[in-house]
């Protein structure tokens, strides 16, 4: 038997192996409602592993232009606008935390 809570409107809001404070109900672990209810966390999971990993993506390739940029390989004047101005911006808001941001550098920084 699960322990669950709905909201108001009746639905699922929580769902829990043990009892817990504001729960208001329980069903069984089988009930399409609690496997409805796995599928839709198991699938927020995932964004938010993909919206991590988006996250790491970024600070790669802003390492990887501003390599590119300091070996001469490009200029920022060769990307579209859009893309300067997001940069430039990048680039100021990593300046102003100065020495902070080396503390969350990968171990591994400067391998590509």
């Amino acid at each position: 038997m699960l322990h669950i809570q709905r909201d108001d409107q009746g639905r699922l809001i929580r769902v829990e192996a043990d009892p817990f404070d504001g729960s208001n109900g329980t069903l069984q672990p089988d009930a399409p409602e609690v496997q409805t209810w796995y599928k839709r966390l198991e699938v927020q999971n995932r964004l938010l592993q993909l919206k991590q990993s988006d996250l790491d993506m970024i600070r790669v390739l802003d390492d990887l232009i501003e390599v590119l940029m300091r070996q001469g390989i490009i200029r920022i004047t060769d990307l579209p606008a859009a893309a300067q101005s997001k940069l430039l911006s990048r680039t100021q808001a990593r300046e102003n935390l100065g020495g902070l941001d080396r503390l969350i550098e990968d171990e591994d920084s400067g391998v590509i």
